[in-house]
């Protein structure tokens, strides 16, 4: 039986146990208490399998959307899902939602079609190898820049703190990007802080050789089975000596032989996608499930309260 509980009734100890067996870093509950404070949950037996429900309300109506941060969620299990247990969970959803544009993860397959599933692509690379075998199959430009990278002397620095990150992103592609304000950089920092805090994340950047400056950084969010390129900044600089080709492949050299996953978080893009599977790894689909449940009417007021959000 699945239940629909609000935030206060989460047994939070039970369900990040949940979530600690699937290695998703994005659904555990300090997770989401920074990222979407109210979060509800779906839940089926003692915590068995669990679904995170990030719901809002504007001019009166419920919806549910994608976090910012936030690359999937959806229903994750002790037990392998199956499609008929994945649909369940989201016929679950309480009907006080009117509409949704939500994703959800890459164990929530779909043998069939089902209404408002459409795929995305994540790029992830099996780190539980020797680092010379990983390399390999590093693709010939992803090699080529590599060595331009070494030759303009890069230097690794642990010495970064999440608004550095966040000052080399505004100052230079976030400039472009009218999406995120002040409020969802500070979550993004408080978010990096407390992670860095319970040891779920680090953070690294990258110099030129006696020249303190930060041409590169990013920040990593890990588990015990899963590393997360969550978010980075570079400027013009650090994309002219290939800084974000050199960190990515330092932090790959540091985890090799163990069993983890790098997680590449994307791309749709297809140039990022390029670039991330350029160091090896496979592309894999997640699922996004949108509805609407309201009437003709409904719909066409829908698409005007989107334009106003």
């Amino acid at each position: 039986m699945i239940q629909y509980l609000t935030h206060n009734q989460i047994d939070k100890k039970k369900w990040d146990a949940t979530i600690a067996e699937c290695g998703n870093i994005y659904a555990f509950s300090w997770y989401l208490d920074i990222v979407h404070s109210q979060w509800e949950a779906l839940v089926e037996g003692d915590y068995q399998a669990v679904m995170p429900i990030t719901g809002g309300k504007k001019f009166g109506i419920n919806y549910l959307f994608q976090p910012y941060f936030v690359q999937q969620l959806g229903v994750f299990s002790k037990q392998p899902l199956t499609q008929e247990k994945t649909e369940s969970f989201l016929n679950a959803i309480p009907s006080k939602y009117r509409f949704a544009e939500i994703r959800l993860n890459e164990s929530n397959t779909f043998d069939k079609e089902v209404q408002g599933i459409e795929y995305h692509r994540n790029v992830l690379l099996d780190l539980n190898r020797d680092y010379e075998s990983i390399r390999a199959n590093y693709h010939q430009n992803t090699k080529r820049n590599l060595a331009k990278a070494k030759n303009n002397n890069l230097q690794l620095t642990n010495m970064v703190v999440p608004n550095q990150v966040v000052a080399l992103f505004t100052a230079n592609r976030g400039a472009l990007l009218d999406k995120w304000g002040d409020a969802e950089y500070a979550r993004l920092t408080a978010l990096t802080e407390k992670a860095v805090n319970c040891n779920h994340a680090f953070i690294l950047g990258v110099t030129e050789e006696d020249v303190e400056e930060l041409v590169c950084a990013a920040i990593f969010m890990k588990t015990a089975k899963r590393i997360t390129f969550l978010f980075s900044g570079q400027n013009q600089a650090g994309k002219d000596r290939q800084a974000m080709t050199f960190l990515l492949d330092q932090v790959i050299q540091n985890h090799a032989n163990q069993p983890v996953v790098f997680d590449f978080e994307g791309s749709d893009d297809d140039n990022l996608a390029r670039f991330y599977l350029g160091f090896g790894g496979q592309e894999v689909k997640y699922p996004s499930y949108t509805y609407n449940r309201f009437s003709p009417v409904g719909k066409a007021l829908l698409k005007v309260w989107k334009k106003r959000k």
